[in-house]
């Protein structure tokens, strides 16, 4: 299992209008992508900065979804994002949620 974990800044006071088009349009999009398997989405205690974690199962797939759906995903979020998103990919090692535990090497 891979994490795509992104970290966006929004323009002040736009967190509940990034909700809403998370929610909307970004999240349906998402669970249409083989191997999405969920979505954690996290806020700073100002509500500017967002890190997003997407669990896939396999960076293949990952990385499918990163070159069709996410620039429809950034072009859906430009007017509350402050600055270009950081991205960047993990191996899932462990979650009790999703009952991962990492393979020996």
């Amino acid at each position: 299992m891979f994490a795509r974990n992104v970290s966006v800044r929004l323009k002040p006071n736009t967190l509940t209008e990034f909700t809403q088009i998370f929610q909307k349009e970004i999240l349906p999009l998402m669970m249409k992508q083989a191997g999405f398997r969920d979505e954690l989405m996290l806020a700073n205690g100002n509500a500017t900065h967002i890190t997003a974690i997407s669990l896939w199962d396999s960076k293949e797939q990952a990385d499918d979804y990163e070159k069709t759906s996410y620039p429809q995903v950034l072009k859906s979020l430009e007017k509350v994002l402050d600055g270009a998103p950081k991205m960047y990919m993990n191996t899932v090692i462990t979650s009790t949620s999703h009952k991962v535990s990492a393979v020996a090497a």
